[in-house]
């Protein structure tokens, strides 16, 4: 998979937010973008002033000022200010405090799921209990499953059914664990089904769909195991995996 469009994709919307316009076709690594458009844009922390290490943040497509920050050890924060303020939204309902993911519904921005356990495994890792979601906009969150997952990387949401959800989870980054791979849910939840596993050292670290099929998505697995003495990382069984089929056949 070419990471070419996602580049291209990010100076246009740069630009676009500069309120200028793009010269030429957003079609190949050689489109040039005036970087006039861009230029007083700078980055800048928005805080949490304490929200921690963080490897999970979403936004609303229907929402301009809206934003999600998954913390390490501290649940979800949200603002509705551009980052101005910044509030918690899942303390009293999740079991752990390390989040991982966050995925908003494309179709109906009230629905969120989240994965708990420290994403961007390193030296200090906290655990996850599985997975989260708020169908009322974050007021309340209810527990979904996968609780042995561990450690949920990624989540994608399909564009029309929010209840049609894939996770790519880890699993536990301590030992061998069956609960390593690529999930998904046909119905909110309820219940799930492993379609992509490798072996019990080898999970899922990312998952991408489509954005024009979402039958389409590449999952990308990797052996990892953290001792109190060394990371072990890395081998022939880890790789990037495509699907055509919704999930239910894998390419390496």
């Amino acid at each position: 998979m070419s990471i070419v469009p996602l580049r291209v994709s990010l100076l246009v919307a740069l630009a676009v937010l500069a309120g200028g316009e793009v010269q030429g076709q957003a079609t190949s690594a050689n489109t040039t973008v005036d970087p006039g458009l861009y230029s007083a844009l700078h980055l800048r922390s928005i805080g949490p002033s304490r929200g921690g290490r963080s490897t999970a943040v979403t936004g609303y497509r229907d929402r301009m000022h809206t934003f999600l920050m998954g913390a390490a050890g501290g649940g979800i924060w949200r603002t509705d200010d551009a980052g101005q303020t910044w509030r918690n939204i899942s303390d009293g309902y999740l079991g752990v405090g390390p989040i991982g993911a966050l995925a908003v519904a494309p179709s109906n921005s009230d629905i969120v799921y989240a994965g708990t356990g420290s994403g961007g495994v390193r030296g200090n890792v906290s655990v996850g209990d599985g997975i989260y979601r708020t169908t009322d906009d974050g007021k309340t969150w209810q527990k979904l499953g996968l609780p042995e997952s561990r450690h949920i990387n990624r989540i994608q949401i399909h564009p029309t059914d929010p209840d049609r959800v894939f996770v790519a989870a880890l699993g536990s980054i301590f030992g061998p664990s069956e609960d390593r791979g690529v999930y998904r849910t046909t119905d909110g939840g309820k219940s799930w089904k492993k379609l992509l596993y490798v072996d019990p050292g080898t999970g899922a670290i990312d998952l991408v769909m489509s954005p024009d099929d979402p039958n389409t998505l590449y999952a990308a697995m990797w052996t990892a195991e953290r001792k109190p003495w060394a990371m072990f990382s890395g081998s022939k069984m880890g790789g990037v995996f495509k699907t055509t089929d919704g999930g239910e056949t894998w390419t390496k």
